[in-house]
């Protein structure tokens, strides 16, 4: 006779991945040691595993048991997002979710949104490395953080048991003036990451049009632009600390190159990087 317990533990989290996969990706079959929730925030994947194999679409999510081989591939004509954690968890009533994807409804994407954002706090850069299993934590992050990845998720799991069946999600709600200074907080804080639209989206609940189109309003500029600003504006201080010379700089505030960094701070501040330092010396001298 299976035994039911009444709670849920979740004992650690390995990673928290957001995932701009490209069309025709694929991933080897692999299992590991601990859980793995998988959600799709946007298009649709095929997933071949033990327990299930099949189609996962948007605002669905499966749980992959540990120990369970499994892959995943997109198809020819669709580049999808997808959000995947790795857990411990050894209770036995998540395994129905390994069986067909659920779907999301507002409440749960909520709380997945959060763990999201929690997880930023609590792991290190980059989060969409294909493979990466064990991810790094930061040297400091708020108190308690990892502890709320694990009561949320944990909190997701009861809500998903509670239910067991699929809820229909309704489209991405509008964004408030408060949530827009928290979208600006957080780039503020994240600037010098990689910072994606889909992925700010799916962290404030909205959609990439609502989004801009908000921020625009609120703050003059563009969200690409704001983030170009700020990464340039601390380019120039580390500039003028004179402590890193320009290929350091541009992979410290988060640029993929020295030559697009380059072509970047022409576009802001019309000159090259090294006449600014050219002129700010200049300045110093008379």
């Amino acid at each position: 006779m299976k035994r039911f317990c009444y709670a849920i533990t979740v004992s650690k989290i390995a990673n928290l991945h957001y995932f701009e996969f490209t069309n025709q990706f694929h991933t080897e079959k692999e299992s590991h040691a601990f859980c793995e929730l998988l959600y799709v925030d946007s298009g649709f994947i095929t997933v071949d595993a033990d327990n299930y194999q099949g189609i996962v679409r948007e605002n669905q999510v499966i749980v992959h048991k540990s120990n369970e081989p499994h892959s995943l591939s997109c198809p020819e004509d669709e580049a999808s997002n997808v959000i995947i954690i790795g857990f411990a968890c050894d209770n036995r009533e998540l395994d129905v979710f390994s069986e067909a994807p659920v779907t999301l409804n507002e409440s749960q994407k909520k709380l997945l949104t959060e763990i999201i954002r929690e997880g930023r706090n609590v792991f290190e850069a980059p989060y969409d490395i294909p493979g990466q299993k064990d991810m790094k934590k930061r040297k400091e992050y708020p108190f308690g953080a990892d502890q709320l990845i694990k009561i949320k998720l944990e909190n997701l799991f009861i809500e998903l048991i509670r239910s067991k069946n699929n809820v229909f999600v309704d489209e991405p709600r509008d964004i408030s003036d408060d949530k827009i200074q928290e979208v600006l907080r957080y780039l503020n804080e994240n600037f010098k990451e990689k910072i994606k639209l889909s992925e700010l989206c799916f962290l404030f609940g909205t959609n990439a049009t609502t989004l801009c189109n908000k921020f625009r309003d609120a703050y003059g500029e563009t969200i690409i632009s704001y983030i170009n600003k700020r990464k340039i504006k601390e380019a120039k201080r580390l500039m003028r600390s004179g402590s890193y010379n320009l290929t350091e700089i541009a992979s410290i505030v988060g640029f993929s190159s020295v030559h697009y960094f380059s072509r970047i701070f022409k576009q802001y501040e019309k000159q090259a990087p090294t006449a600014y330092l050219k002129t700010i010396k200049a300045r110093l001298m008379m």
